[in-house]
């Protein structure tokens, strides 16, 4: 139930309506705006009965304007009844409907670098916003929104949204007030140097400025956000943390890294977080985390002390990890500061601070590029996200993967990638549980002899190894490449379901 803690000024009671009601403002066309980041401080209610709504008769299909993917309750339940007509800029494959749609043509998709989309939404490149759908956990007296777990987009969203639906959520813990520091750029030639030079600066108001006049109407939720599962770290992953820590240890043996280390990003996904928790068992101390989403391993570090400051736009923690936040709000909200993705991804910011960018790819070549989108080369399975946002910037760029997939049928390591959203010139250090490449200043022969020597599964190497000496002697060049087949380990997969000649 709603009541003065939520919503702090009385005009805000005769707002409150139902799902059903607050559906009705989103028409056919519309591009819609929606709060959250990942399964993340996104709305719920409005998007169901809007569901509820198309199936039922209603012609609306609508373009999702979001930080990230979002939960089941808006992906999902409105790709199912063919509610979404365009979808930016990132979504996740764990949405099926809304997956298949992507790649059967019926939902338009634009994959984007993170960082892009607010600002360009701010300059108008894409219209208007005209209806932002937001979750939050109250709303102040003077009508400005204090969120959830998710800011991602959401402070551009509500500045331009010409209908603005506020779904207050019950189970958001009110101690959450205060982890944000949300700030807004001001458009060229205004625009000055974004004043963060360190990991836990706050620049902004932990309010997103909205106005009790702006809100068209208020909806009660108490659904809690969809939960990631995460899988425990295994023993390769456990070799890939290890790799890593070696290698920044050896970094600082070199003077390369200063003894503090240098603020860490780490992106999304099971990989992602057991090589982040693998630096629980290393000598570093006082790690601080500038990044785009905090997973479980951020507050077990921050438990047990080895990360001091995690900066991000959204967590979004397993069930497990959700409790321990609740359980110890105070602890957590000391150390963690949740800003919009155009600031938790900003080029200016990660480039200042020396961010060291850890990202996993799909798969990546023997001359550096690297796909974080595409399986082979056609499906959409995820968008590029954050990493490019981290890869062009970091001080470090690292990308972490196994070294194979599908059981060992896939290698990870392939002569050509069939997608590139990374090129050599952003690439730096690839880590398996094979070993380390470093390519920097590296040329393209020998960043090939170094990734296929020291990344790719021994059961891969020699075909890895055979194709680079034909390639080398047959067509001779910068970067030596045969054509005719580039792509055989990908071709073979798909005829036999193994890339293993």
């Amino acid at each position: 139930m709603l009541d003065q803690t939520r919503l702090r000024n009385p005009a805000l009671f005769a707002k409150i309506v139902t799902p059903d009601k607050a559906a009705e403002l989103i028409e056919d066309g519309m591009n819609v705006g929606v709060s959250g980041f990942t399964p993340s401080g996104y709305p719920k209610q409005t998007t169901m009965a809007l569901a509820r709504a198309i199936k039922a008769g209603k012609k609306c299909r609508i373009n999702i304007w979001s930080g990230a993917s979002l939960g089941p309750e808006v992906e999902e339940e409105l790709a199912a009844v063919d509610g979404v007509k365009g979808r930016m800029p990132y979504y996740a494959a764990s949405n099926k409907s809304m997956k298949k749609g992507i790649n059967n043509g019926t939902i338009e998709y634009i994959d984007q670098h993170l960082s892009h989309f607010a600002q360009q939404i701010d300059y108008g490149f894409y219209g208007d916003v005209d209806v932002a759908i937001v979750e939050a956990a109250a709303i102040t007296k003077e009508g400005d929104i204090i969120l959830g777990t998710g800011v991602g987009n959401t402070p551009m969203l509500v500045k331009h949204a010409r209908h603005i639906i506020v779904e207050v959520n019950t189970t958001i813990p009110l101690s959450i007030e205060g982890i944000h520091d949300i700030y807004i750029l001001a458009k060229p030639p205004e625009r000055r140097e974004v004043p963060i030079y360190h990991v836990n600066d706050r620049i902004g108001s932990p309010y997103v400025k909205c106005g009790i006049e702006r809100i068209d109407c208020i909806v009660e939720s108490d659904i809690v956000d969809h939960t990631r599962v995460l899988t425990a770290p295994d023993e390769t992953s456990i070799k890939i943390a290890g790799n890593l820590v070696e290698f920044l240890e050896n970094e600082q043996k070199q003077g390369r890294l200063p003894e503090k280390m240098l603020p860490i990003q780490s992106g999304v996904g099971s990989i992602a977080n057991a090589v982040l928790m693998g630096l629980a068992d290393s000598r570093f101390e006082n790690l601080e985390m500038y990044s785009e989403i905090l997973q479980d391993s951020v507050f077990k570090l921050i438990k047990c002390g080895k990360i001091a400051y995690a900066s991000g736009c959204a967590f979004t923690p397993s069930a497990q990890v959700r409790k321990m936040y609740e359980a110890e709000p105070e602890l957590y909200n000391k150390h963690i500061v949740l800003r919009p993705l155009d600031i938790s991804n900003h080029p200016e910011v990660i480039r200042r601070l020396g961010v060291i960018a850890l990202n996993t790819p799909l798969e990546f070549d023997i001359y550096g590029q690297a796909n974080s989108t595409h399986t082979m080369g056609i499906t959409m399975m995820n968008g590029i996200g954050g990493s490019g946002d981290y890869m062009r910037n970091g001080y470090l760029t690292i990308f972490t993967a196994e070294s194979t997939a599908k059981g060992g049928a896939i290698s990870r390591i392939v002569p050509m990638v069939t997608h590139a959203d990374h090129s050599e010139h952003d690439t730096m250090v690839f880590i398996t549980e094979q070993g380390v490449a470093d390519i920097r200043g590296l040329t393209p022969t020998k960043r090939a002899k170094a990734i296929i020597n020291h990344c790719a599964h021994p059961s891969f190497r020699p075909q890895l190894l055979e194709y680079f000496k034909y390639a080398a002697q047959h067509y001779p060049g910068h970067e030596p490449q045969d054509l005719l087949h580039a792509f055989d380990m990908q071709k073979q997969f798909l005829e036999t379901g193994d890339m293993h000649k």
